[in-house]
Formats: C-alpha cells, structure tokens, sequence
C-alpha cells in the first residue's frame, strides 16, 4: 500500500466529525478502518436494507440517489466528494433510506456498524455532530413519504428538499410520555426515528393521538413549514472535480453488491408453515396449503382438491402452469420464470419449485443456505451447493406474491361474537329458563315413580289427586317459561340476525367491481343466504348442546342411583351411533357441498332470464330456456336426492339403534322388576329419563354433522367477507381529496381486465384543462368507457397514474373522491319508485324546484309531465315502464341535481334521438360551463363544439383537438366523420 496510515490519520483529523477526537482515539479508530475500492457505476450502499458496513469516501467521488413513487427514475440528490460518510444516516435512524453511487472509481475507508455504532456510544461530540444536523436524505424522504401521504405530486423534489433543509428544526426527545401540546403547532413534525407510539415518517400532528411515548434513546423528530408551499430557494454551490493519481491500486475491490447488516432472526429461528402430503395430487395441495398459511389466506381445500384431481385424471400429471393458476385462484399473483440455480438466493420469496418429482416452497434462500418445505419431507435445510446438485443448473420457478387484493383469513365463527356477546343478558335469561324447563322435565318421571308405586300399588286415591294437581302445576309452569322463553329468543335471534345481515350487505357493497364481474348474481345470493345457517347452529344448537352436556351428567346420575345395569344397556347404543355419525358426515357435508353449488348456478340462470324477460320473448327462445333452467334444476333435484337418500339411510340407522336402545332396557329391565330389584314405579320413571339422556347425547352426536354443515356455509359467507374492500386496497387512511378543480392529466397510464397481453388501455397520456367540455369519441371497443371508468377508480391501473389537480387519485381517499363525480352510465338503473325520488336518489332533501331544472337540462322535463302522474309516476321494476331514451335521461337528471365539479357521461344519450341528444350536449355545456365534462358518444356530430375531441382507437389516443383541427388532419376522426355524414344522407 502506498498510503500510510499516517496519512488516513491526517484525513481522519481534518474530516467532520473525526475532527472533534483527540489524536489517541482517531488512531485507534484508523486501526479499525478498512479500505476497499469501487469501480464507477458500483453501489457503496443501496436503500434496500441497512448497511454492515460505514464507507468514508477517501478518494473519487459518488453520487446520493432519491428514490420516491412519483418519479420514474432515482434523480441525484447530492455529488459527494472526499470525506462524505455513505450509510451512517440510516444506521442512526434505523431505516434504510441510503443509495450512494461511485461516479468514478473511488476508495472507501469503511467501519464495520458495530464498530461505528461503539464510536457513537463513546465519543459524545460525535454523536451530536449527528444529533445536531440533518442530511439531504433524510429530509428528501421524510418529505416524500409525507407528499405521498397526501396524494401530492412535486415536479422536483430535490429542489423541495434543499429549501426545506433550511427552513426546518431539529428536535431530540428524551424516552418518556411527552405532550404533543409542547411542540410549535405552525410547523410540520414527522418522526425521523426512534422507537415510539408512530412509525418513521409519521405526521404527528396529523394523527388523533394527544401525546408521544418513546422508549430506548428516544425519538428525532423534524419540524418543517408546510412542504405543499414554496419556500425560499437554497443557495448551492459547485466545484470541479480535479483527478489525480491513483494510490490505492493494489486496494482489494469490494464486493459488487453491498453487504447488508447482520439480521439478528435467522431462518432457523423462523417457524414456517408445514402441511405434509404425499403423490402428486395431496403433495401439491400440500403446497398451496403452505401458501395460504404463509400469507393468512382462507384455504378452500375442496376447490383446490377438485381441480386438481380432475386434472390429474385428465393429463395424468400436475403441471406448474396449473399451480400457477390455483395460486391465483386463492388470490396470489403468480409468476413463472427460467431461473439459474445462482440467483435462487437473489427471488423474492416464498417461491414454488418443482423438486425430486414433487413440488417443494422455497421460504428462505441465501447464498450458504436454502430452507425448503417438502411435503413428503418437512422443512428441510440444504447447503447451497447441495440444493444446486439436487434441484440442477437451472429450472421453472413461480414467483408467488401477495396483492392489496388477496383475501385474509379473518372471517369465522369469532365474528359472530361481538353480536352474540352484545344480547348476552337476554341470551343468558333464555338459558336460564331452559334450565328451569329441564329441571321441570325432571320431575315428570319421579311423580310419575310416585304414582305407580305408591298410589296405583297401595291403592291411594286422596294422594293421586295432589299429585295430579302438581303433575298440571308443574306443566302449566313449563308452558308459560317456554313460551316466554321462545317469544324472547326469537325476538333477540332476529335483531342479531338484522345487525349481521347490515354488516354482511355493507361488506358486500363496498368490495371491488371486479368481484362482482366473477361471480354470477344467484351465486353471490345463495351466499349470504348462509348467514342464517350459521346464526342458527350459533344461537340455537350450539346452545342446546350446552343444556344437553349440563343435563346428561345430570340424567346419568340419577339412572345410576336408579340401577348401574340398566344404565349401561341404555347407553349401549350410544357408541354406535357416534360411528354411525362418523362415517355419514363426511359424506352428507360433500353432498350438501354439491347442492348448494347446483342451486346457486339454477339461481343464478334463472335470475338471468327473468332480468333479460323482453330479449327472451323478442327472441322466442321461451321454450329454450326452459329446458336450460330444467337441465340446471335436473342436476340440482338430482344432488338434492343423493342427500335425502344418504341422510334417510343415516336416520333409518338411527331409528333401529333408538328401537333397540328401548327393548333392551325394556327386556332388561323386566327381568330386574321381576327379580324384585326394582320397582315398576322405578323401572317406568327410569325408561322416561333413559329418553331424556340418549336424545341430548344423540343430539351431541349430531353436532358433528351440524358444524360439517356450519363450516360449508361458513366457508361460503367468507368468500364475501374475507375480500378487503374498495377502501382496504385503495388504503383508508389517505388523505381526503380536496374539492376538485376539473384538471385531470393521465400518466402512462396502462390497463386491462384480465391481465392479458392486449390490454385495454395502452400506455396513455393526456391532460384535460380543468373547465374543458370533452368529447370522447372511437369506434366499440377503443377503450372510451375504460378510460373514463378509471377516474372514479371503478378499477385499478395496471401502471401509471392519474392525477387530477396535481393530486394522484390512488393516494386519496376513495369515496372522498367518487363523492365528487357525477357518472352517467350507458345501462341506467332505476328502482322501482317514483321519477322524483329516482331523480332525487343522491340529493335525498332537494326542492321540487331544484328536482325540475334537472330533468329540464336533461331534456326530461316535457316527457315526465305527460305521464300519468307526472313526477309521482312510478318507473317500474329497473324502470320498465319507461323507454330506453327515457330512462337515460332520468339518470342524466339525476347527476346533473348532484352537481359534481366533474360529469362524466359514458354514452349515457345513445337511446337517444340525434336531436335530443345534440339538445342535452348544448344543455350540460352551458349547465356545467367552468366545470369538467368528459362526454363519450359515437355520433361525432353531437360533440363538434366540444373544446377539446379524443379520437381512442385500439386501447390509444390517436388524435385530439378541436372539431376544426381533427378534420383538417384528414386522420380517423374524419375518415368516421365522413362514414356518419354518408349514412345519414
């Protein structure tokens, strides 16, 4: 080495914050320092993870990258030159946030974070030279994250960044409980770091909370004004950069990808989801199973076993292209890939391998270790290398990755509770009378024993009429509880059922529109259907088979007091009825599976037909769909008998146990009367209660096959509730979107429905000038309502953004948003009431006034008036007493009362005639002049005073501008102008 150690020790003194050490200590610290040379373009440290090492630039020079959602591309933050410190401020903080660059080849003197982290401990002056500043990073991030959180975009963040450098504070707190109420309320605070009640990059301010609770060494917060304002530019300055001899030559080169810092978890402390199976069907399920316990997915073992098996018995194997789409099925993106066995350490995981002719997880891959999930195996830990002979060179991998999309496990029999628990008391009093109807249950044979042997035997008249009174007592008492009690359970069962069944349908209506596009009406009706099933197994068989488990402890005792013999002949049976159970339940469960499947797609076809009734009879096709809904309902009929058969096989079974149940004891018990060891009395009251306890056990026996039937529809109600809603995966705690302007820009924005490889929107970009009436225009299919579906996020993009008034829609909070929007679509649905209140449906307190001069923009007026009642007519069922025309412009009506700042009309007058549709145009224009109108139709001529036409054509913008301009360009827009003017001629 050339350089001596001198030589660094001098760097080390004049270089902050070393420069604060005394020459003992920046000696020692130069012992520990190792160099290490990276070549231009070569990352020093990346913002993925945490550093193991500090690197102090000696000679060369590096660039500070910012990376932030908004931006396409890192933009360079800051040029560093000798004596800049790379990874320190995200060691300090605790967060990764560092990505620093050699811009030219450069030499580090690096210290391992430990090293680094003791100086910090031991050296106070230091400490505060970081505790006292802050870096551009650190603000550059802070800021982004907060800009992100209010959906704000910034042309140049940097630029933001260095102006609000100089505009902040810095503030230390010690750990400890610390009023919010002491810090400046004018200024922004986000927490740069520290272990505390808000996570790094919190707005504190912003949060609900009264106070800040930190622990360990407390917590950095950083004060900022406003970053949404300008601030005062920041001088910078520049110098050149000046080469010289390298001295370092002979300086090892560092690794090409930084080393992150030492996790203290390692794989073997990490318990990872195992489902063993074995042979290509259960093998594979065994990996999905994994999957879904891995990511807290609902596991829909039946579907998935299904599918599999029908494939296996239809190709004879099980391919990763199939594993692929069960993954997708159960709501994870999939992704099949070639991969070479060396970058197996660098996949994201958990991934899917085929390995030894099975399939295997991969849940943790390094570049020593590989930890597999091998069904047939267990979680196996293998050598690198080992794994690389094994597995070969290289092989298909499916990426495997959660989505806001994917649905979690969080619905079940818990989420019944909180409703159950909160008519505990009434539930409670129900229970308590149900005892007293046992314990009266109980006394019916014991008078019964009295009756027999001391008044029938010992001929006592005078007593058989006291106990004849207390025998009516006694069932007269038993009435009114249980009449009380029953009146009392059905009135609670159904306000629980009332509070449930809200929850359920509000769930339902806020999940994604993509939901509803998989699933066909009926299916998703017979669905919630299941919610009664399960409140009924919950409130009223679960609670019998606590009666049933009290009292049969209760009634075996008193048969053993009575005679230990017959007690064991009367509960002889009982063991072959739990086989009995046993081996029906799964059978009946697969059954009932199969019936409500069957049903739901007989529903599902007959709501289809009734809801298109006037293209049935147009089209003549009575006599076809009939047979359609009669092969559909054969099947179901068919399933249904398969099920009655099974389950009148398990009760005929049943009967012939209870029968021979009672003539045992009955030939038992005879045998004892006649033997004198008991009485005919006891023998009588001892038959009673031998029924009182065999139907209860029967009953908990049942029980089994009862919850096999819970779990089905508990598993089919999931399907709704374990979706996250619009709100969960567009993010709840966004901010709400201020009140629009109309400027609407979209950004490379790419969509498609099913994610294939022509998707419906390519790559767009346009902006629309807030006030600006636009007219959308194309050929069926350009993707015209798809572009405008977006803006309300009716669906999410695939990439890109849009934005209006600067504010990105996928980081605001949704229904913020939509309630902003007024949307016409072209299918327009209106209930069955009144044209006023269909009119009024989103302005529920409008004036008739108000209600009229809407119908009137929307060309609506006249022809409302000529109906029977005028306003007070009622539309009909999806409003089939009106015309197509008519019901469009009652919708039209509808939004136009809202008044949104921005109307979008999705070829909502394409029922209408020319001239009343050119009449509506001219009339939302003037209506809504200075707002945002984006107005989509196929006649071109309706829109020529548009001020801004779009031309889509296959999923792109082909030409835009004025009616003027797109005509002179002689393009598309006049090739179908032309095509439309020679029609009408």
């Amino acid at each position: 080495m050339v350089s001596s150690s001198n030589t660094i020790i001098d760097f080390l003194a004049a270089t902050p914050p070393f420069d604060r050490m005394n020459v003992a200590d920046i000696e020692k610290l130069a012992r520990k320092l190792s160099p290490l040379r990276y070549r231009m373009g070569q990352a020093i440290v990346v913002k993925d993870s945490l550093p193991a090492k500090v690197a102090i630039l000696y000679t060369g020079q590096a660039r500070l990258l910012g990376y932030h959602d908004d931006a396409a591309a890192p933009e360079t933050l800051e040029t560093l030159k000798s004596g800049a410190l790379c990874g320190a401020v995200g060691i300090i903080r605790g967060v990764a946030c560092e990505t620093v660059i050699s811009s030219v080849e450069s030499v580090c003197l690096t210290l391992t974070t430990a090293d680094f982290q003791e100086l910090l401990s031991k050296q106070p002056e230091v400490a505060e030279y970081f505790r006292s500043r802050h870096s551009l990073i650190e603000v550059y991030s802070l800021l982004a994250k907060e800009l992100q959180r209010r959906g704000k975009v910034v042309d140049n963040l940097r630029e933001l960044a260095l102006s609000a450098a100089n505009h902040s504070t810095i503030l230390n707190l010690p750990s400890g409980k610390i009023p919010l109420s002491q810090l400046d309320p004018n200024l922004l605070w986000l927490v740069s770091s520290g272990d505390c009640n808000y996570p790094a990059g919190a707005n504190i301010i912003s949060d609900n909370q009264d106070y800040i609770q930190s622990t360990g060494n407390g917590i950095r917060l950083i004060g900022f004004t406003d970053p949404t304002l300008s601030f005062k530019q920041a001088e910078t300055t520049s110098s050149d950069i000046t080469t010289q001899k390298n001295p370092w030559e002979d300086v090892p080169f560092a690794p090409e990808k930084p080393e992150p810092a030492a996790i203290k978890t390692s794989a073997q402390d990490i318990k990872y989801p195992f489902v063993r199976g074995r042979g290509p069907v259960d093998a594979t399920l065994a990996c999905l199973h994994m999957l879904s316990q891995y990511w807290e997915i609902p596991w829909r073992r039946d579907v998935l076993h299904r599918a599999l098996s029908n494939n296996y018995k239809r190709t004879g194997k099980v391919s990763i292209e199939l594993c692929g789409g069960l993954a997708e099925l159960i709501g994870i993106k999939a992704q099949l890939i070639q991969a070479p066995a060396v970058a197996i350490s660098q996949l994201p995981t958990p991934v899917l391998i085929p390995y030894l002719d099975t399939y295997a997880i991969i849940y943790n891959s390094s570049e020593k270790e590989v930890t597999l999930a091998i069904p047939e195996q267990g979680i196996v830990r293998k050598k690198t290398k080992d794994f690389v002979e094994a597995w070969g060179e290289e092989g298909q991998v499916l990426l495997l990755q959660s989505t806001p999309e994917t649905p979690k496990k969080r619905f079940g029999l818990s989420w019944f509770l909180p409703a159950i628990k909160k008519h505990k008391v009434v539930l409670t009093e129900v229970f308590i009378a149900s005892l007293f109807v046992q314990l009266l249950g109980l006394g019916n044979p014991l008078v019964t024993q009295v009756i027999i042997d001391k008044v029938i035997i010992q001929n006592g008249a005078n007593t058989l009429n006291v106990l004849g009174f207390v025998l009516i007592a006694m069932a007269v008492i038993e009435g009114i509880i249980t009449w009380l009690r029953t009146n009392l359970f059905a009135d609670t069962t159904n306000r629980i059922d009332l509070s449930l069944g809200s929850e359920v349908i509000d769930h339902l209506l806020r999940l994604p529109l993509r939901y509803f596009e998989k699933r066909p009406v009926g299916e998703i009706s017979s669905r919630i259907n299941e919610l009664e099933n399960i409140r009924s197994f919950l409130t009223g068989t679960a609670l019998t088979v606590v009666l049933d488990a009290i009292f049969s402890v209760i009634y075996i005792a008193v048969m053993i007091f009575y005679s230990w013999l017959l007690t064991i002949v009367a509960l002889a049976t009982v063991p072959l009825f739990a086989i009995l159970t046993f081996i029906f339940a799964p059978i009946v469960r697969s059954q009932t599976r199969t019936k409500a499947e069957k049903n739901a797609e007989t529903q599902s076809y007959l709501v289809e037909v009734i809801s298109g009734i006037q293209t049935v009879k147009a089209q003549n096709i009575e006599l076809n769909s009939r047979w359609q809904w009669q092969q559909r309902y054969g099947r179901y009929i068919s399933a249904s008998f398969d099920n009655v058969l099974t389950s009148n096989t398990a009760s005929s079974l049943s009967n012939f146990l209870n029968k021979l149940s009672n003539l045992l004891l009955l030939w038992v018990g005879a045998y004892l009367v006649l033997k004198g060891e008991m009485t005919l009395g006891e023998l009588i009251a001892f038959r009673i209660i031998a029924g009182y306890v065999t139907s209860p056990l029967l009953r908990l026996i049942q029980l089994w096959q009862n919850f096999q039937e819970t779990a089905l529809s508990l598993e089919r109600l999931a399907d709704i509730l374990d979706t996250p809603q619009e709100s969960e995966i567009a993010g709840k705690s966004n901010i709400p979107m201020p009140v629009i302007k109309g400027q609407v820009r979209y950004e490379n924005v790419t969509f498609s429905f099913a994610k294939s490889p022509n998707p419906q929107l390519n790559n767009i970009s346009v902006e629309i000038p807030a006030g600006a009436f636009i007219g959308v225009v194309g050929q069926s299919g350009a993707g015209k309502s798809t572009l405008t579906k977006l803006i309300p996020r009716l669906y999410e993009l695939d990439a890109g953004r849009i934005l209006i008034d600067g504010y990105d829609i996928g980081k605001v909070e949704l229904y913020s948003l939509r309630q902003q929007i007024g949307m016409v679509l072209q299918d327009t649905l209106l209930f069955d009431t009144t044209v006023q209140e269909n009119i009024a449906l989103t302005m529920p307190d409008a004036t008739p006034e108000e209600i009229v001069d809407a119908a009137k923009i929307a060309c609506a007026h006249d022809f409302i008036m000529s109906l029977p009642n005028g306003y007070n007519t009622r539309v009909g069922e999806r409003g089939a007493a009106l015309s197509g025309g008519q019901r469009q412009r009652i919708a039209i009506a509808r939004t136009v009362l809202q008044n949104p700042p921005l109307l979008i009309l999705d070829e909502a007058t394409s029922a209408l005639d020319y001239a009343t549709e050119r009449q509506v145009c001219l009339n939302l224009q003037i209506a809504f002049k200075g707002r945002t109108v984006l107005f989509i139709t196929h006649r071109l001529a309706t829109i020529q005073n548009a001020d801004i036409i779009l031309m889509m054509n296959a999923g792109k913008i082909a030409e835009q501008g004025t009616h003027s301009q797109l005509t002179a360009m002689k393009g598309l827009y006049y090739c179908l102008s032309q095509q439309q003017e020679a029609a009408q001629v």
